[in-house]
């Protein structure tokens, strides 16, 4: 039975209680922010009762959150220190998550594993206390039956070593009190260690001991956060170690603090929420991790973490995820299990996007046409590609071309899309296309036409097209964001994302605030999802940059920028580069396509002679050139070369042969009084 005085005792009078569960590194008697709560002035402190003879918790700022250990745990665990059995229930919390080991120390002679030598019996308080502890272990490998014991999680040894998880013979460490003691593995009684840099923790699973710890903790345990990936879509937050494993083992990107009742750092999930669009909570289906899950959401609701609960019974073989692929569930189960839970977070904004998705078998009454301007850009997986024109010049059908290449059928062959390179789409991941400016009518015969030109009849399950002129500019954005993230699990990813266009989503294309803020949020969709979302912005370019704040934001960020413009034959449109990350705009051959009768669309002419792309580069770096020198005379290699770099976003090398290119052209001339300076030549 476990009693007051013996946790006051294996606790230090209840300090390491304190800091167990205040997750952070006090000094006593000096004050601190409150972690519970948004305190905003440091008015909470630690002090040594000497009349109770026990450490105290005082928060002028929160009286609720003074009294001892015991009050402080009863408060976390919705307990009442004055009800007997509350009570006894905060103790057993305090044994169970500091392992003091406190229920299990009455028969500890005939509990003893087989093989302990009798002197240096492990002592049956073992506190987790935040102190460096000396310790020494002796590695072996992993027996056949150590192995069907991890296999039972789905975890094979790779997921083992990548982990850092080793099998024991020995672990040697110290007490409380500074009392040595030696443990030995046994097939009956198998050890392993869990390595981090300065520290084991022990993991003992057919033992009434089940965790011991060696070396320096740290303040903040967290198992699995080296293994995590830069970017990632969903990260589980569960209980144990064993649980992230079998998750890793499955697929799935997770970590763990040292128990589900720990103190979650909100400074590191702020981080995490930087790398993955859902952090969901995953603790066992028993009691403990039912009530800890819900504070902890609680707790970091601010920061978007979601709470997920197994279908499981909450008994001893049937409360985690462990048990849950150990039961026969596949990772796609586990995902379903995660959609199903999406569905009813999103399930307002997903019925108000279902009103404006397009039923192609329904075509919609004929009304007044409204003609819209439209653009399509092209990209790589992880970016922004932007395209951009004005009125006329033909980027309706060059968006039209642009999808059916991404949905066009498996193995089909000489479907003209315009001079550009489509990745095809044999998985059958999402295609997403929204238009915030045309009607329904001209949507429907948009997309009738890259049906047609694909050699489609009908719109395949997984291409969904969406008509958003109904609704609000602040509704678009959030429609797009969640239905993005139901599709890619709904259909194993996205392959391609055109959003027509993308000032609409904005109240204003010069806000400055707004224009960074939506064009981050897509950039990082496009990493999370590793897919490519094509923007299509309605302004007319000048020379090579876009107009407004919205389009100086793109073509930062942006992988390439193409224009579509008008030839000096009207009916011909030209595709040229703006911007090109992995090379120079001018460099990239200048495109053109034009209405064909015959075919009833839009068809590729090929590229425009390079006299052509020649006379284009001369005529952009005489607009440069004329506006670098407007502000000095004279300009220096190393700067010309450096302001070239800037103008064009283009690599050292390339800004090189610009230069040798205005010496040729005698755009630029070597100054008289300066050899190492040029000026600006006759143009």
């Amino acid at each position: 039975m476990i009693r007051k005085d013996d946790i006051l005792r294996a606790t230090d009078k209840g300090i390491h209680v304190f800091r167990h569960y205040l997750g952070k590194d006090f000094k006593v008697g000096k004050n601190f922010l409150n972690p519970f709560y948004r305190d905003t002035k440091a008015s909470c402190n630690i002090y040594y009762d000497r009349k109770a003879g026990v450490f105290k918790m005082k928060d002028f700022g929160n009286e609720e959150y003074s009294g001892d250990c015991f009050e402080l745990v009863g408060r976390l665990n919705g307990l009442d220190c004055r009800n007997p059995k509350d009570f006894v229930e905060i103790m057993r919390i305090i044994d169970r998550d500091l392992y003091l080991g406190l229920s299990k120390n009455d028969n500890l002679e005939e509990n003893r594993p087989m093989g302990t030598n009798n002197e240096n019996d492990v002592p049956a308080n073992v506190p987790m206390e935040r102190r460096k502890r000396s310790y020494a272990t002796v590695q072996k490998p992993f027996s056949t039956l150590e192995l069907a014991f991890w296999g039972k999680s789905g975890i094979r040894e790779n997921i083992l070593k990548q982990y850092r998880v080793v099998s024991l013979k020995k672990f040697s460490s110290e007490n409380a009190d500074g009392k040595p003691y030696t443990l030995i593995a046994t097939e009956q009684e198998p050890m392993f260690g869990y390595l981090g840099r300065k520290h084991v923790k022990v993991y003992r699973p057919q033992s009434q001991i089940r965790f011991l710890y060696g070396g320096d903790m740290g303040e903040n345990y967290c198992f699995g956060l080296e293994q995590l990936p830069a970017k990632g879509d969903l990260l589980f937050i569960t209980g144990g170690e064993k649980d992230v494993m079998s998750l890793a083992a499955h697929g799935l990107n997770a970590i763990c603090f040292n128990s589900e009742t720990a103190m979650i750092p909100q400074t590191l999930i702020q981080r995490l929420s930087f790398r993955f669009k859902h952090i969901v909570l995953l603790f066992d289906t028993d009691k403990t991790g039912l009530e800890s899950s819900l504070k902890r959401e609680e707790e970091l609701k601010q920061y978007g973490v979601k709470r997920l609960v197994l279908p499981l019974s909450g008994q001893k073989e049937e409360k985690d995820i462990s048990d849950y692929f150990a039961l026969g569930n596949s990772r796609e189960d586990l995902i379903r299990l995660f959609l199903e839970y999406l569905d009813t977070l999103y399930n307002e904004a997903m019925s108000a996007l279902k009103s404006c998705e397009l039923d192609f078998n329904n075509p919609p009454p004929v009304a007044q046409m409204i003609v819209s301007v439209n653009g399509v850009p092209l990209g790589t997986q992880g970016n922004l590609l932007c395209i951009t024109g004005g009125e006329g010049t033909g980027k309706s059908n060059y968006v039209a071309a642009l999808i059916a290449g991404a949905v066009k059928p498996e193995n089909a062959e000489g479907i003209d899309t315009l001079g550009i390179s489509i990745e095809g789409n044999p998985k059958g991941k999402a295609v997403l296309f929204y238009d915030t400016e045309q009607s329904e009518v001209q949507l429907y015969k948009n997309v009738s036409t890259l049906l047609c030109r694909c050699g489609r009849d009908t719109m395949p399950e997984w291409f969904k097209a969406y008509c958003l002129t109904g609704m609000s500019r602040k509704e678009r954005l959030k429609s797009i964001v969640l239905s993005m993230d139901k599709f890619h699990y709904q259909y194993g990813g996205i392959h391609l994302v055109v959003i027509d266009g993308i000032a609409d989503l904005i109240r204003c294309a010069n806000d400055e605030a707004e224009s960074i803020a939506v064009v981050e949020e897509l950039y990082r969709l496009a990493g999370i999802y590793n897919t490519c979302i094509v923007t299509v912005l309605h302004f007319i370019p000048n020379g090579l940059k876009l107009r407004g704040h919205l389009g100086s934001e793109l073509q930062r960020k942006a992988a390439a920028i193409l224009s579509i413009e008008k030839d000096t034959n009207p009916a011909v449109s030209v595709v040229k580069a703006l911007k090109v990350r992995d090379g120079s705009p001018l460099d990239v051959p200048l495109m053109q396509f034009a209405w064909d009768k015959g075919k009833a669309m839009h068809a590729y002419l090929g590229e425009k002679p390079k006299e052509e792309k020649d006379r284009r580069k001369e005529e952009e770096l005489v607009a440069v050139a004329r506006e670098l020198f407007s502000r000095k005379r004279f300009i220096g290699y190393m700067e010309l070369s450096e302001e070239l770099q800037t103008a064009f976003e283009v690599k050292e090398r390339t800004a090189k042969s610009y230069i040798r290119f205005m010496r040729e052209k005698e755009i630029i001339i070597k100054s008289p009084d300066s050899p190492n300076s040029y000026m600006l030549g006759e143009v």
